[in-house]
């Protein structure tokens, strides 16, 4: 009776604290009560059944082509998941639900086109969302909605072709935006407004044709903007004024740019790094603010070496940066940098003006 007792309590123990799952099979798992599963290239079609106690699951490179509402319910404890490479194609509304605790989300080098606007359901703690190079058109309204914590989305390399008013509502702390390489027409007026202090907004490799002033009317800080390669000709007024404060990095390169109106650069005053190589320029605009220049990138336009450009020369002998820029016009100085040529020896120096406040 006694041996009968004994093994009655074990068994009540054993119900009432379930015991450790193994490691699943062709995966490696760190940490105590599997903390850690790692299971690469495993030849996984099913996810894997692991402890609530695991952190961090990587399942990358297995076949997962459509990921199902509540897939992941009973990894309540993970705060990063790794599913780059699985050839998904659809991530289903809830799909990720349960998973309260989710800090990193890797979604990269997949196949999806369908994702359901209510995939991000309950992912209140998302920080890091990575999508990029996948076949995603559209973000559906409501999407990024639960994820108040977002700080990092990459949406490069998909098929965006145009984002809406509205895209980005909820996701107010998103501070880096990654849209480069995907077919956006249109960044259309208000689009941007939810998403104020972005410091980081990448929309290089795109099919912006018009410079997309009203969009990016409400951002306020951002450091580092590239828009690159997309066909726009002309940079207006005050283009760059509502974040010019901040502006640290502007790359402007591969454009087919043709002009700067005058007052382009209006309000800008940290600009470090500007890169407007490759494009169909002959001037700048006088507001271009040199004295804070550090690196400026200048190759492949057909420079007109007058006057108006002396600014240029002026920087460059007190940079000590001299980079490469080639005079287009007038035919005498044709083919010689502007670095080194006599076009400017007669331009006079600027006189100091006092400085008046600027209230655009």
């Amino acid at each position: 009776m006694e041996h009968l007792g004994f093994f009655l309590i074990l068994s009540v123990l054993a119900t009432a604290c379930p015991v450790l799952k193994a490691c699943p099979t062709n995966c490696h798992c760190h940490g105590g009560d599997l903390q850690h599963v790692i299971c690469y290239n495993a030849g996984l079609t099913k996810l894997p059944k692991i402890s609530e106690q695991t952190r961090l699951l990587n399942i990358q490179k297995n076949f997962f082509p459509v990921l199902a509402p509540n897939s992941f319910k009973e990894m309540k404890g993970l705060v990063s998941l790794h599913l780059q490479h699985c050839q998904i194609r659809e991530v289903s509304n809830g799909a990720f639900r349960g998973l309260k605790k989710l800090v990193y989300l890797y979604l990269s080098h997949n196949d999806i086109s369908v994702i359901g606007s209510g995939a991000f359901d309950e992912l209140s703690e998302l920080t890091y969302l990575y999508m990029d190079h996948n076949k995603i058109l559209e973000i559906p309204k409501g999407l990024l909605s639960p994820l108040f914590n977002l700080f990092i989305l990459q949406l490069n390399n998909n098929k965006v072709r145009e984002v809406k008013a509205g895209t980005f509502t909820g996701a107010k702390d998103l501070r880096w935006l990654y849209l480069a390489e995907n077919e956006i027409t249109t960044l259309h007026p208000g689009s941007l407004d939810e998403v104020e202090n972005l410091a980081i907004f990448h929309v290089e490799g795109n099919q912006l044709s018009t410079y997309p002033l009203a969009a990016l009317s409400k951002l306020r800080v951002v450091e580092d903007f590239k828009i690159s390669q997309n066909p726009i000709k002309v940079i207006p007024d005050y283009a760059f004024q509502s974040f010019g404060r901040y502006m640290e990095s502007l790359s402007l390169d591969q454009m087919s740019l043709e002009k700067f109106s005058e007052k382009a650069f209006a309000g800008v005053t940290a600009l470090k790094k500007l890169n407007i190589e490759g494009n169909k320029l002959n001037q700048l605009p006088a507001n271009v603010p040199f004295s804070s220049m550090q690196n400026l990138t200048l190759a492949n336009n057909p420079w007109h070496c007058s006057c108006q450009l002396a600014a240029v020369r002026r920087w460059m002998d007190s940079s000590r940066s001299r980079p490469d820029a080639t005079c287009a016009s007038p035919s005498q100085y044709r083919g010689q940098q502007i670095r080194d040529t006599g076009a400017f020896r007669n331009c006079k120096q600027p006189t100091k003006k006092s400085r008046k406040g600027n209230r655009h």
